[in-house]
């Protein structure tokens, strides 16, 4: 009987050791992977690049790259938005820039002129999010990365956003907003018929755009872009 009680409290002890090596087996594995996402890209410049600098934003590999004269000088890891609060897809540019005191939005702003929200290129107070998507629309960057990157961007460098799939589920006219009019400014671009950015504002270029289009296709010209037009755009 002895022998009976000291044996089960080995046991108990035994497995209690397991499950704490388990646990801190985890927090190894956990920490490991968040390092993996947040530690900076290596073997890239660290000097401000000398050419003409644009910004593509790549979603599906939370991806932000910096470009100079046409080709990918870095890369950086980012934050996106959430499906429900997706990023706009787009062609925007830096609108203006601001220092942060580091708080939700980091230690550096810089905001994209797009025309139906506040959306930015910014920190987080959150780094754990960087890698996923975790944002309402803005772009989340280390705080690290954001301070490098706002010193090399002027106000007026070009921002591409891309990578997912758009539906068009409305009628389009003068005056509308939105992805699906970047979407709708692309192909009419695509085609020939309109030139300049996507700039998801439905104004008098893309309304007219629109009316060539249709007077080709030999449709009534209204400068409205119905079910029957988003078929023969192939939208």
């Amino acid at each position: 009987m002895i022998n009976c009680y000291i044996r089960k409290p080995r046991m108990y002890l035994s497995a209690i050791a397991l499950i704490v090596v388990g646990f801190f087996a985890v927090l190894t594995w956990i920490s490991y992977w968040e390092e993996r996402e947040l530690a900076a890209i290596p073997n890239q410049p660290q000097v401000c690049p000398q050419g003409k600098i644009s910004i593509v934003i790549k979603i599906p590999s939370r991806i932000l790259e910096v470009h100079e004269d046409g080709k990918v000088y870095k890369k950086y890891r980012i934050a996106v938005g959430k499906s429900d609060t997706p990023s706009p897809l787009g062609e925007w540019v830096i609108a203006w820039k601001s220092y942060r005191p580091g708080d939700i939005f980091g230690t550096r702003f810089l905001a994209l002129n797009v025309p139906w929200g506040g959306y930015g290129i910014h920190g987080t107070n959150q780094p754990w999010s960087i890698g996923h998507s975790a944002s309402k629309g803005c772009i989340r960057m280390r705080n690290k990365d954001i301070e490098e990157l706002y010193e090399w961007i002027p106000i007026g460098t070009p921002v591409r956003i891309e990578g997912y799939i758009v539906r068009i589920q409305r009628t389009l006219k003068i005056y509308d907003m939105g992805i699906d009019v970047v979407k709708l400014q692309r192909k009419l671009r695509e085609l020939g018929y309109l030139e300049g950015r996507a700039d998801g504002f439905f104004n008098k270029d893309t309304e007219e755009a629109v009316k060539r289009f249709q007077h080709d296709r030999g449709l009534k010209v209204t400068g409205i872009v119905d079910k029957s037009v988003l078929n023969l755009l192939g939208i």
